[in-house]
């Protein structure tokens, strides 16, 4: 049986994926970035670590294929399916208040950091620590001088990604709140989020 949720723009989800469940992260309008997160439903002190995975996939990009590791270096989640042409980051932080203040933004703003630790309040948890997400359909690229751009966010309406739960896992998908117009640096498509698709068989 399929579970299907919908992530609205700004806000976070968890769910949780058994052992050799799939699951389906798609964008419906395309250009929303999507902050993926995955602990070890027996223990939330092992999470899914995207610098621990560079060293085994020797990648900054995730492509199809691939396996994250934990930052135990554990496999905890495959990527199956790329329907995204490759559009993806591992290299961001998870927007935060303080990203925000940075910025020049002044007041309360949503962010992925406090989505994850919203969603996983939800499931009876509270993290101290915010891991490094996997920005599915987030646009980055490294130049050659080293430094980072996304210079604009150009992935397609319908847009998805399928992953494999090698353990029992909980998975929080983020649609990142990002909505500031700050040159080189489009997070989100117009910088307006959109909402995001869950499905879990």
């Amino acid at each position: 049986m399929k579970q299907k949720a919908i992530v609205p723009a700004k806000e976070g989800r968890a769910f949780h994926v058994k052992k050799g469940q799939h699951f389906r992260i798609a964008t419906p309008h395309g250009g929303q970035g999507a902050d993926f997160f995955a602990y070890n439903a027996d223990s939330i002190a092992e999470w899914l670590s995207p610098t621990h995975t560079w060293h085994l996939t020797r990648s900054l990009r995730p492509r199809a294929g691939d396996v994250f590791l934990s930052r135990f270096r554990r496999p905890i989640v495959k990527f199956v399916e790329d329907g995204a042409e490759g559009i993806h980051d591992m290299l961001l932080s998870a927007c935060d208040q303080f990203r925000y203040e940075l910025i020049g933004v002044t007041g309360p703003h949503a962010s992925c950091s406090d989505n994850l630790m919203t969603a996983m309040r939800r499931e009876g948890y509270e993290i101290s620590t915010i891991p490094q997400p996997v920005n599915f359909f987030c646009n980055t690229n490294v130049r050659q001088d080293g430094t980072i751009e996304a210079p604009g966010n150009n992935v397609k309406a319908g847009a998805y990604v399928v992953l494999e739960s090698l353990i029992d896992t909980i998975c929080i998908v983020s649609s990142c709140p990002f909505d500031v117009v700050v040159d080189d640096w489009e997070i989100n498509r117009d910088s307006k989020p959109t909402e995001l698709e869950i499905e879990v068989s």
